[in-house]
């Protein structure tokens, strides 16, 4: 008797936790994070500097973590349709970016093929505006996953590490601008 009742406390408690999980996780089913910069800049070169992705490397974060990786262009750079391929981390990262959208001075939409070290489909949408203070560039980045992406996500803090490489490509692109 005594071990059914700590088997049935066990198996409550453990039903407990998954769905605390499955609850807390569902929140990254839908990822989108905004963050923004000011820049001291000619309009025109700060958008450059995003548009032809051969500037990228000047300012990607992922390239500041890992200086040995690999990358190209690829197509008409600076035009929709240009990508940017990456293979990074002794082949453990490994993926592409494209320009989708461009309206000229104002928004550039790029969306992102990730294959490893997950399969992932994020976009990157960028909107620039002058200001007095400088130029305002606005990332707004977006990815959808399913359940079980969504909890691994949220084991491992994905959403806080996002956050903040995202933050670091707007800061270098800053850097970048400004020396």
């Amino acid at each position: 008797m005594k071990k059914k009742m700590l088997f049935i406390l066990i198996g409550t408690a453990m039903l407990l936790v998954v769905t605390f999980a499955m609850f807390k996780s569902s929140a990254l089913k839908h990822i989108q994070i905004e963050k923004s910069v000011v820049i001291k800049a000619a309009p025109r070169e700060v958008f450059d500097m995003v548009k032809y992705l051969a500037n990228f490397p000047k300012w990607s974060p992922f390239l500041a973590q890992d200086p040995e990786q690999n990358y190209e262009v690829k197509g008409e750079d600076g035009s929709v349709g240009a990508q940017y391929h990456w293979n990074g981390n002794k082949g453990s990262d490994l993926g592409y970016q494209e320009i989708v959208a461009i309206e000229d001075g104002k928004h550039i939409g790029m969306k992102c093929t990730i294959e490893k070290p997950f399969v992932a489909h994020p976009t990157f949408d960028y909107y620039f505006s002058e200001t007095s203070a400088g130029v305002v560039v606005k990332q707004r980045f977006e990815l959808q996953s399913g359940t079980m992406d969504a909890f691994f996500m949220w084991l491992f803090g994905a959403k806080a590490e996002m956050e903040k490489t995202n933050m670091q490509g707007l800061e270098l692109l800053k850097k970048a601008l400004e020396q």
